[in-house]
């Protein structure tokens, strides 16, 4: 028994034709008359009266007509309650430049799909920054590139991005082919994020190891205006993947660093879980599935999954 045909029942009393209720509801007179049929059958009783004029309820009918009715109001305040209860509020989150660039559309699209009523306060800035503003208690969760520990956080690792050598295939001494090793970059001239940058700590460290100085040209901490620089063959830069989603995919070289150490992390860190509301625990939840769901599409450029 469907809800659909207690409301094709009760809408054919009310009428009083089967043509009429076909007309009214938007379905075949026909259809309609199966599936009067099909709840006949589930019942084993005439509920309906076929006559010259139209249709009467039977006996059984009307006794049935009563509870369908009831049926379809409870059913009806059901509905309207889980509307009503819908999850609502306001959550914070804090994106990267980079990550922004992949992550923010898909993730404001799967929230407004699963939680309409939740409005959500999207925060591009640098890693840092939005560290400093979790810790204020300004946001409620931000993907981060290094946390903390001593901060009374949640974090989860996410996931981990390769890095990759951008720049101009005309720029004198751009590499070629799908990898190059750092030793290799010593005289590339390089546009970078300045110290006070995450990116920049990890490629130092990278270079370090290494043994050798990075040819850094020109410091920019904004993510559009280093693009800017690399594009116009100033100077090539490294950055994840997700730093090119925006840029033509055959406008610029773009070369994976071979050493695996230089990679960046991304974890999700958020408030403590009883300082989170459930609008901001929901949004924690789908973020992790969007991200998940852009590495397993391929959407995310040098990004894999977090493996426990």
């Amino acid at each position: 028994m469907e809800l659909r045909q207690l409301r094709y029942f009760i809408r054919i009393v009310e009428l009083g034709s089967m043509g009429r209720a076909a007309l009214d509801l938007g379905v075949g007179t026909p259809a309609l008359s199966q599936q009067i049929s099909r709840l006949e059958g589930e019942l084993s009783t005439r509920l309906l009266q076929r006559t010259t004029t139209g249709v009467l309820p039977t006996d059984a009918g009307l006794a049935f007509l009563r509870q369908a009715q009831l049926a379809i109001r409870h059913a009806d305040a059901a509905a309207h309650a889980a509307r009503q209860a819908r999850l609502a509020g306001h959550v914070s989150i804090g994106l990267a430049p980079s990550t922004s660039g992949v992550l923010a559309l898909p993730l404001l699209e799967a929230m407004r799909e699963r939680y309409p009523d939740v409005r959500l306060r999207v925060v591009e800035s640098l890693s840092g920054n939005l560290a400093t503003m979790l810790n204020a208690r300004q946001l409620d969760l931000a993907v981060l590139f290094e946390t903390d520990g001593a901060r009374r956080w949640s974090v989860l690792p996410l996931l981990e991005e390769r890095l990759f050598v951008i720049g101009r295939r005309d720029l004198p001494g751009m590499p070629t082919g799908r990898s190059v090793r750092i030793a290799r970059l010593a005289s590339l001239p390089l546009v970078l994020p300045s110290g006070t940058h995450g990116l920049r700590a990890i490629l130092d460290a990278a270079f370090a190891r290494e043994r050798c100085v990075p040819h850094v040209v020109l410091e920019i901490d904004g993510l559009a205006v280093l693009m800017d620089a690399v594009r116009a063959g100033l100077a090539a830069t490294i950055q994840p993947g997700a730093a090119t989603v925006r840029l033509p995919a055959d406008e610029m070289a773009r070369i994976e660093l071979a050493e695996r150490s230089a990679r960046r992390r991304n974890l999700l860190a958020s408030l403590s879980d009883d300082e989170l509301s459930p609008a901001a625990l929901a949004a924690r939840v789908v973020l992790r599935r969007v991200a998940a769901g852009l590495v397993a599409q391929q959407r995310w450029p040098g990004a894999t999954l977090h493996e426990p």
